[in-house]
């Protein structure tokens, strides 16, 4: 593991990192999902695609990688890319699961990887929808105590300001990037996907024109089980 220091708009990081077959001379860039960090893609993707040189990032906020700072899908694209360029990246690939597939999106590789990448909104459980109009309705009276008794667990370990940028990130609609995207892509899905349905994937892959979409009989994390078919594909099927 490594650090490399950057500043992005006044913001300073110091990105937590690895690096697989450091003398490949082709890049495939890693990136995770909210709430997950570097290691886990590590894991799975390490032993495979032995041409590449891999790179794995934990984003500001995860894993290994500190924030400080309220954030946007445009800021993590912003600090991603300019941290790319501290390591000569050529982006010949760069792979997001979930929300890392947005900011692998917005970073415009010549392959695009999509592994349940999150960005197309979907119908909330009528539940959750109770949930936001209460804590709207506390907000507004100044009632913040009892808000954050709405937040999910997980949502409650975050900090503020994590919180926030959670908040800036979670109800964006893709649709208009993913069709802007006109390079190649390769979308991979779980068919029991629950975070982002299998439709999703479906609509992205009409969505992007270059795409292939492909889809395996697990959840969100299908890539675990499924690694060495998605990286034989990602082999054979990048330009």
């Amino acid at each position: 593991m490594a650090t490399k220091n950057l500043i992005v708009d006044n913001k300073n990081f110091d990105i937590s990192y690895e690096i697989v077959n450091p003398t490949c001379t082709k890049d495939i860039i890693f990136l995770h999902g909210w709430g997950s960090n570097k290691d886990i893609m590590k894991n799975v993707f390490a032993p495979y695609l032995k041409d590449f040189r891999h790179i794995y990032i934990d984003l500001p906020g995860f894993g290994k990688t500190a924030n400080k700072y309220e954030l946007t899908t445009n800021d993590y694209v912003k600090i991603t890319d300019e941290f790319l360029k501290l390591l000569n990246s050529s982006k010949d690939v760069i792979a997001g699961h979930s929300y890392g597939g947005k900011v692998a999106t917005l970073l415009n590789p010549r392959n695009l990887v999509l592994l349940s990448s999150a960005g197309i909104l979907e119908e909330k459980p009528f539940d959750v929808k109770l949930k936001i109009a209460l804590s709207k309705f506390f907000n507004k009276l100044g009632l913040n105590k009892i808000t954050k008794s709405f937040r999910s667990k997980d949502v409650n370990t975050m900090s503020e300001n994590m919180y926030a940028t959670f908040k800036n990130v979670v109800n964006e609609d893709f649709s208009s990037h993913f069709s802007n995207f006109s390079n190649n892509a390769l979308i991979f899905w779980g068919k029991e996907d629950t975070a982002t349905s299998l439709e999703s994937g479906k609509k992205i892959s009409t969505l992007i024109k270059k795409s292939t979409f492909i889809s395996y009989d697990a959840d969100h994390y299908f890539f675990v089980k499924n690694v060495k078919d998605i990286s034989e594909r990602i082999e054979n099927g990048i330009h």
